[in-house]
């Protein structure tokens, strides 16, 4: 997993709650458990007139230009702007997977789904949790006809607005640390190693016969 770093990105607003997901990652595209390739099926059923298949070559396939990720003031996004429960539905993987893999590195909301939300920092992306007052304010600054760029620090835990001005977020101190560090649970793992190689030499000579075939 890479390392979470400050970067400064355009912002995509999901006007929508109780976003699922299903609708993040249909169900048809659930086969694959490579991680990678599923950014051109992100909300799939809403960024295409047609139905998507695995395998399909998305390049020409007519879109639906009302959906956000179609306007060209929001290519190149790397922050999502959603609403409440975001992330709901079923517990798959693949969302996250979906969502990194388009692009996005944030999803700011004022909530968000219990098991969308961990499976998040598993695979590198940032959720952020503001108030609904806040959201409602970024929501408004984003329908400019100019694309809203903000500047996301993990390390100092703030979001940065063209205009200078700064928004605190919170984040358990563990899974900073794992953001900061690139540290998915294997990683997490792959420190103790040496722990690890140890112990199981010492069970070779207690338990021998936990070793044989």
């Amino acid at each position: 997993m890479d390392a979470f770093k400050t970067f400064t990105g355009i912002v995509a607003p999901l006007d929508r709650s109780n976003v699922d997901t299903d609708a993040i990652i249909p169900k048809q595209f659930l086969k694959s458990i490579k991680r990678t390739g599923f950014g051109p099926n992100l909300f799939d059923e809403w960024r295409y007139l047609d139905r998507g298949e695995p395998g399909v070559d998305c390049t020409n396939r007519p879109l639906n230009n009302d959906f956000v990720l179609n306007d060209a003031r929001y290519q190149g996004a790397k922050v999502l702007l959603a609403r409440d429960n975001f992330g709901c539905g079923s517990s798959r993987e693949h969302a996250p997977w979906a969502l990194e893999d388009y692009g996005f590195r944030v999803i700011i909301a004022p909530s968000f789904a219990d098991i969308f939300f961990n499976n998040c920092f598993k695979n590198g992306l940032l959720p952020i949790v503001l108030s609904s007052e806040i959201v409602d304010r970024l929501f408004e600054m984003v329908a400019a006809p100019q694309a809203l760029e903000l500047t996301v620090d993990l390390d100092a835990q703030a979001i940065g607005l063209p205009n200078g001005e700064t928004i605190s977020f919170d984040i358990g101190e563990f899974r900073k640390h794992c953001l900061l560090n690139g540290l998915d649970d294997i990683g997490l793992t792959f420190q103790h190693v040496d722990a690890i190689k140890s112990y199981e030499a010492k069970q070779q000579q207690v338990a021998p016969w936990l070793f044989t075939q």
